[in-house]
């Protein structure tokens, strides 16, 4: 039925397809991202006496509300890459839309302790699906020429459910907004059958006819044409390379190899920087902190949230040429200096507890999502490609997700209760020392990998050996 499609709709050598499957598959990540966002208008909701549960939610449970799915998605990342190998990109991207009905559909069947938990705590497998599933699956229908492109998806329709959540929550009541949420995932399931499983899949089970008719119809072109024949050819033999090894074998050349672990180390360290800097904390509780800050300014807490979330559109879209133009390195320096220095004055307006300067709060943290959106954010997955061959790509990325999700569980856990115990003061001030630090880290340490091949990477950080354990040492 594809290829009859393409006869009709497209034109020979048309992206159409392409983009088709990509938007449809990006619906996933659209429903993780309001996942995330939607605990900025709904906790406090929860918490009041007049909220949608019986009684008010206490605060705790919002704590490991935002908390347990990160606490989830940590082990999930490896039962992901299980699925995605065993049984296809397809069944585990549509695993992700399920549990994202489940989680909607649970939070409509109750507001109970258990079921707001639990419900929370299915969204670590949409944390999994989204980030291993969703990058993979786009590498592996898309071409060359637009594969940067359609990547670039990802981040902006995560970034794109924040904000619909964040206006969702401000206009429309509890239940109005789970069932706009909801209807999300249930059509994702509906109409994301009828797509395509990716050649290299299909390759990988021995259905090379069927791999080559679906390689026709996402390339727009005939099965016949010399250009398919040469790219399934050419799937075929980095296939037969990554068999050459598995996570186990990639791990231990990983740990073994002096250049590799060093690459491994700054990716870490690089992502870790991203993830503590405050930046998702801000996301699952903006309405609290600008509620915290209100002061005299016009707009509402849930609106000022809604300001972040369209400025975090706006770095998402600015990203791709910033990064292209600027080089990885002094892109991502420079989002991360600038937002630790938001960061101290916004604690400094906290600790200053004063009602001046009211649009402050708002403009410090505006700046700080826009670096995160446009250079925090998206450089480091950029240096990790980069900076590992294919047969390793795979295995770091598993361990370095795995890892940053248990860590950002923990930050997540542990926010409103240092809020509220300690001030956001503090909070902030130590945010902004993770981006201070993590800033010389970066200038330091961290190699340029724009227009290197990875033998020069590797060459340069051999260099570098002492100059970073020093940093290190310091952090």
């Amino acid at each position: 039925m594809l290829k009859y499609t393409v006869k009709k709709y497209c034109s020979e050598g048309s992206k159409v397809n392409q983009i088709m499957v990509a938007v449809l598959m990006v619906l996933p990540v659209f429903s993780y991202g309001t996942a995330i966002g939607w605990m900025s208008p709904m906790g406090p909701r929860l918490m009041s006496d007049d909220g949608p549960a019986d009684k008010p939610v206490h605060p705790d449970v919002i704590s490991w509300m935002a908390s347990v799915p990160y606490l989830v998605g940590t082990p999930a990342v490896f039962l992901f890459g299980y699925i995605v190998d065993n049984f296809g990109r397809k069944k585990a991207l549509m695993l992700t839309s399920f549990s994202m009905a489940i989680c909607w559909g649970l939070k409509l069947y109750s507001t109970e302790t258990w079921a707001l938990i639990a419900a929370r705590a299915v969204v670590g497998m949409g944390v999994s699906g989204s980030y291993v599933v969703t990058p993979l699956y786009i590498k592996e229908i898309s071409e060359d020429s637009i594969r940067g492109t359609l990547g670039s998806l990802v981040v902006l329709s995560q970034n794109l459910g924040n904000l619909v959540v964040f206006l969702l929550g401000e206009y429309l009541c509890y239940q109005a907004t789970l069932w706009i949420l909801l209807a999300v995932p249930l059509i994702h399931l509906l109409v994301f059958p009828i797509m395509p499983e990716t050649p290299s899949y299909m390759l990988k089970t021995g259905k090379v006819e069927e791999a080559r008719d679906v390689l026709a119809w996402l390339r727009c072109k005939q099965v016949t044409d010399a250009s398919i024949e040469s790219e399934l050819q050419l799937l075929l033999i980095e296939l037969e390379q990554s068999k050459s090894g598995n996570f186990f074998t990639s791990l231990k050349t990983i740990l073994s190899d002096k250049c590799i672990f060093r690459a491994f180390r700054i990716t870490l360290i690089i992502t870790l920087a991203r993830e503590l800097c405050g930046c998702l904390a801000v996301l699952h509780f903006a309405s609290m902190i600008f509620k915290e800050s209100s002061g005299g300014w016009v707009l509402t807490p849930n609106q000022q949230a809604a300001v972040l979330g369209a400025v975090q559109m706006i770095g998402s879209c600015t990203a791709s040429s910033l990064v292209e133009r600027t080089g990885r390195k002094p892109l991502l320096g420079t989002t991360c200096l600038v937002s630790g220095l938001a960061l101290t004055v916004l604690g400094g307006w906290f600790f200053a507890h004063t009602t001046l300067v009211a649009w402050l709060p708002v403009s410090a943290l505006c700046l700080c999502i826009y670096c995160d959106a446009a250079g925090l954010q998206p450089v480091p997955f950029v240096v990790m490609t980069e900076m590992f061959s294919f047969q390793h790509r795979g295995t770091v990325t598993s361990i370095v997700i795995a890892f940053t999700s248990g860590l950002v569980s923990v930050q997540l856990r542990v926010f409103h209760p240092l809020a509220t115990t300690v001030g956001l003061y503090l909070i902030f001030w130590i945010f902004a020392a993770v981006c201070l630090v993590s800033t010389v880290y970066i200038f330091c340490c961290v190699p340029e990998t724009k227009m290197k091949t990875i033998e020069e990477i590797y060459e340069e950080l051999g260099g570098k050996e002492k100059d970073e354990e020093a940093a290190v040492t310091r952090m």
